[in-house]
């Protein structure tokens, strides 16, 4: 194996760079070939995809695939979803199917500001400072208007500004803490420009004001940058019925018993960590889908949504259960912000295919059918947790995996598929059929 630094690899072109994994690992004749037949045929689509990232060669496919029977405000859809495990997409779909005959999802948004903020040190009075902010905050706004102009008219802009002193985390720390409206867009560049040009102007200003000592004129700026924690950017989406209604063909007996195990599973989620974190990670299973489908980045929703879960001081999970007189009603409440114009989502085109599936949904609509995906999501691993078990559904979608894995003929797999309706799948399971 080669072990050189290879210098100015950024700058090879795809040839180049499949030229050195060659050379570095020695892969045969056939490999470019190989990473050939993963790309798209069409070479206009191909140059969409291999620019949206740094240094490609080739392309790594994920599964496309559509839900039906999402009923969300009384809106009737398809869900878009890019996911590699079968049995992500097979609980959606069972999950929508279910509360499709139960009056649907329910959704509504709670608010959509982003946050940002401008980190800097002064050593100066902090209290001369407070008094100082009005001023500097006219002047943040008035030498940022240049930015602001085009989103203001589409009804967004910056919210506010404050000033925050933080000296518990480091000597003469202060941010400038804004809060920002970008409508349809996911706003990052937006909101990352008011927030550089805001430090500019904060340095101009202790540089420049006669308001300021001489001793006193130095502000540093440590970073100004956007925050993917978006508290006042929050969704709720719920759905109810009857608990008698909560299982098909059974008792109301066995549909109070599962309604109460439904919500000691809840309550175990809400309390405790190694619990949660599984408990949230099965709601992102269904919101990591359909983000990634539109193009929007499922790493911003997922760390803010982790944030969210610990806002009170202790990580918990996302979705809460209550049953009352008859009633049972489960409901996930989570911050996230999403767009649905820029980035991935105008130039990819299965993000655009996914965009129309949704029937072009405005960002807050957006927010709604994430937060029912979760929420769908999470329905089904907790009915299947507590009543036949996880493993039983989930094994049953792996096990065309496992016949992948060990190259089983498509004329063999029905009577594997039959064998194993009513046994447990495993991959030694399988093994052990095949030597029979």
């Amino acid at each position: 194996m080669d072990n050189s630094i290879i210098q100015g690899f950024s700058k090879y072109n795809k040839q180049e760079r499949i030229d050195a994994l060659i050379q570095k690992y020695g892969f045969d004749s056939d490999f470019q070939h190989w990473l050939k037949s993963c790309e798209v045929s069409d070479q206009s689509v191909q140059k969409v995809i291999d620019e949206l990232s740094e240094n490609p060669i080739s392309c790594f496919p994920f599964p496309f695939s559509v839900v039906p029977n999402f009923v969300v405000n009384g809106k009737n859809l398809f869900f878009p979803l890019v996911s590699e495990e079968s049995s992500v997409v097979a609980a959606l779909a069972n999950a929508a199917g279910f509360w499709a005959k139960r009056g649907g999802f329910h959704a509504e948004v709670l608010g959509t500001e982003k946050k940002g903020q401008v980190h800097f040190t002064w050593n100066g009075n902090p209290e001369y400072l407070q008094s100082l902010f009005p001023e500097i905050r006219s002047k943040l706004l008035t030498e940022s208007a240049f930015l602001t102009t085009k989103m203001e008219e589409r009804g967004g802009g910056i919210t506010g500004i404050e000033l925050k002193l933080l000296p518990h985390i480091l000597p003469n720390y202060y941010q400038l803490d804004a809060g920002f409206e970008t409508c349809d867009a996911m706003g990052a560049n937006f909101i990352n420009s008011c927030l550089e040009q805001f430090g500019k102007s904060l340095q101009d200003y202790f540089l420049t004001s006669e308001k300021v000592s001489t001793s006193q004129r130095e502000c540093e700026i440590i970073m100004a940058i956007l925050s993917n924690y978006t508290p006042e950017s929050r969704v709720r989406a719920w759905v109810e019925c009857s608990v008698a209604d909560l299982l098909d063909g059974k008792t109301e007996v066995e549909c109070h018993q599962f309604a109460r195990k439904f919500e000691q599973a809840i309550r175990i989620s809400q309390f405790d960590v190694s619990r949660a974190v599984t408990h949230n990670k099965g709601i992102f299973n269904g919101i990591d889908a359909l983000t990634v489908a539109t193009g929007n980045d499922f790493r911003a929703i997922e760390a803010c949504g982790h944030a969210f879960a610990a806002r009170n001081g202790n990580y918990s999970g996302l979705t809460d259960v209550q049953i009352q007189d008859g009633k049972f009603r489960f409901s996930i409440e989570l911050a996230l912000a999403v767009g649905v114009v820029g980035g991935v989502t105008a130039v990819h085109p299965l993000a655009k295919l996914a965009m129309q599936i949704l029937d072009n949904p405005s960002a807050s609509e957006l927010m709604m059918y994430l937060a029912v995906a979760g929420l769908a999501s999470n329905f089904g691993a907790v009915k299947a947790l507590v009543s036949v078990g996880i493993q039983q559904g989930h094994m049953k979608m792996h096990l065309s995996n496992i016949m992948n894995q060990l190259n089983i003929p498509e004329e063999s797999r029905a009577e594997i598929q039959l064998y194993f309706q009513d046994k447990t799948v495993s991959f030694s399971a399988v093994e052990a059929y095949l030597q029979k």
